[in-house]
């Protein structure tokens, strides 16, 4: 007996997007219902002002969650991810800047090839990333690559697919900001999770963007710093030490040849705040791996 194919739960977060939320819906329908798969989608209303909510509704057989008031973009996919029935989940954002169309292809690629995550890197011949964020976006996946060790095309792309169950054991650390995206991909690489990465298109926005820059920037280094935190302690602690390490090297010949002697005290103190941070991310890493914390869970 031929087994079922599995479902796929469409999640789309959106907040005062009444104008860009028709077409995606149109669309995500007909790709859907061609690709001959069991699916559902879930609209989340984060709070909008506009009639974003009474228009998804006009679309028979999409279901509408309301949030009373804004709570975030990754409080949204947390609230569509709960009311999701299907294992499989995929995201997109209501505002036409993703290319729908490589959904099924997405969906058959984690299915065939039974990964944890597949995400459309906004790497395509058609990407419309705004100028003023592109110096930012390359600071974030530094840093990013750093954390993880491996290189990550798209850190926070808003079009993947991923597993429920694997999503649900990281909710207690998923952002309920933008940054929902770059924490689930960095939680799922720190821990061993299959992430494959496919390259798509990205076009301009319908509506006005909702990114603060400057502000959304900071927030997303600080979050990437506090992940480290949480699943790579050692790199980060080891990281610190050594600079220190350096800078005790270097305050130490710099006395020496501006003070003609060597200052061994101020020396010796940085020297030994060396070792106690790599002390304390040695004993960070261990209490890390040895805790089973529900993030460590395997399927």
């Amino acid at each position: 007996m031929a087994q079922a194919p599995p479902g796929v739960s469409v999640v789309i977060p959106a907040y005062n997007e009444e104008h860009g939320v028709p077409a995606v819906l149109a669309q995500v329908q007909a790709v859907m219902g061609a690709a001959l798969l069991p699916f559902e989608i879930i609209v989340v209303d984060d709070g909008s002002q506009d009639q974003t909510a009474t228009v998804a509704e006009q679309f028979e057989g999409v279901t509408v969650v309301r949030h009373a008031h804004n709570r975030g973009y990754g409080a949204a996919l947390k609230t569509g991810i709960r009311r999701a029935q299907y294992e499989w989940i995929c995201i997109t954002d209501a505002d036409g800047t993703y290319p729908n169309q490589r959904i099924p292809a997405l969906v058959a690629l984690a299915i065939a090839g039974n990964e944890h995550m597949v995400v459309g890197a906004r790497q395509g011949a058609n990407v419309a990333i705004p100028a003023l964020r592109r110096p930012a976006k390359w600071v974030i996946s530094r840093l990013a690559n750093w954390v993880s060790g491996e290189q990550i095309p798209d850190i926070n792309s808003g079009l993947r697919v991923f597993r429920r169950s694997v999503a649900l054991r990281f909710f207690r650390v998923l952002s309920d900001a933008f940054s929902f995206t770059t924490t689930i991909t960095l939680a799922m690489l720190t821990n061993g999770y299959r992430v494959k990465y496919v390259p798509i298109d990205y076009y301009a926005r319908t509506g006005k963007s909702k990114i603060h820059p400057v502000r959304d920037t900071l927030n997303f280094i600080q979050l990437i710093l506090r992940i480290g935190l949480y699943f790579a302690p050692l790199k980060i602690f080891l990281s610190l030490s050594a600079v220190l390490l350096l800078l005790a090297v270097a305050w130490g010949m710099i006395s020496e040849k501006l003070l003609g002697r060597l200052a061994d005290v101020s020396t010796l103190v940085i020297v030994m705040t060396s070792f106690q941070v790599a002390g304390v991310g040695l004993l960070a890493e261990l209490i890390n791996r040895r805790i089973p914390y529900f993030w460590n869970d395997e399927e």
